[in-house]
């Protein structure tokens, strides 16, 4: 699959949300450090998953994150505040795959892709993704990923 995430902009992310660049979150460098990226990208995850219009973790049951990937694209400098748009990009039995784009003043800075899994809070291990899930996941798919699974099949 072709990595489209460059060419997206932040209204195509069926959720979004924002944050301010705070002081503290400068490196010696004085721009945003690089770790602080991973918060940003947490912010607009936990905006995602825990929703209160549309629930997505069930009774019993957690979200953990098993994979963090982000792609540094530019500088970001304080003060401001960054946008952070979030999107499906795959669904499995257990696990889904978010797509973020961080934009700093309508700029792409930075994307990231997180690997979410269900877990049983009581054993720990992955759980299947109930069909209410499922469906609301469905729901939340970027436009451009949708389009390109129909393309293939």
């Amino acid at each position: 699959m072709k990595d489209l995430s460059t060419r997206r902009i932040l209204e195509d992310y069926p959720s979004r949300t924002s944050t301010d660049i705070r002081f503290a979150d400068l490196d010696r460098q004085g721009h945003v450090n690089n770790a602080v990226f991973a918060t940003f990208s947490e912010v607009g995850r936990v905006a995602f998953m825990y929703d209160p219009e549309r629930p997505l973790v069930s009774e019993g049951r957690s979200f953990v994150i098993a994979r963090l990937l982000i792609d540094f694209r530019a500088e970001v400098f304080w003060p401001g505040t960054v946008d952070i748009g979030t999107g499906v990009v795959r669904v499995g039995r257990s696990s889904f795959t978010l797509a973020q784009g961080i934009f700093n003043d309508g700029r792409l800075v930075a994307t990231a892709e997180a690997t979410i899994v269900m877990v049983d809070k009581e054993s720990r291990r992955a759980t299947p993704l109930p069909s209410e899930t499922l469906d609301i996941l469905q729901g939340l798919m970027l436009a451009d990923v949708s389009d390109c699974l129909r393309d293939t099949n």
